[in-house]
């Protein structure tokens, strides 16, 4: 009983873990740390911050959409809540994780608008933890839906 009570603890913990650095990196973006290196790899052109932008806004209303099509299914957490339905539809039926995705294509937008190493740490670093939360999400979504595996058989993304 007491390796079970453990086993949930520290599936819970994971959970939390991942959210908060999750949310701790995209906060990250934010500030200008003095005590980091700034370095830029190569000089910022007005091209490649121009794409910077496009990707950025993209990607924004991109996860406007997948928030509008998730609606009340919506939780920071890897874990479904109680009494939600599988979204098959609107942007799901092109990509399984919209959000997820999207929040990786910010953080690239602004590494593409800065260069700096700086912003490529916290890239790669929120791929990482997206892919493992994505990772716990589906093995949830496989154990609560019965059609979510034909829905990954279709929706490879």
């Amino acid at each position: 009983m007491i390796k079970f009570q453990l086993k949930i603890f520290l599936k819970a913990a994971y959970e939390l873990i991942l959210v908060f650095l999750q949310f701790f990196i995209i906060i990250l973006h934010f500030f200008k740390w003095e005590f980091l290196p700034q370095k830029q790899i190569i000089q910022v052109s007005t091209f490649s911050y121009l794409m910077g932008i496009l990707i950025i806004l993209i990607s924004f209303i991109i996860i406007l959409v997948a928030i509008k099509d998730l609606g009340r299914n919506l939780s920071p957490f890897p874990r479904p809540i109680t009494n939600s339905n599988l979204v098959t539809k609107g942007i799901y039926r092109f990509t399984r994780h919209p959000m997820y995705y999207s929040l990786i294509f910010v953080s690239f937008g602004v590494f593409i608008i800065k260069l700096s190493i700086y912003y490529l740490f916290l890239s790669i670093s929120l791929t990482l933890i997206i892919k493992l939360k994505i990772a716990l999400e589906e093995q949830y979504l496989n154990n609560k839906f019965k059609n979510y595996f034909l829905y990954k058989k279709e929706v490879k993304f």
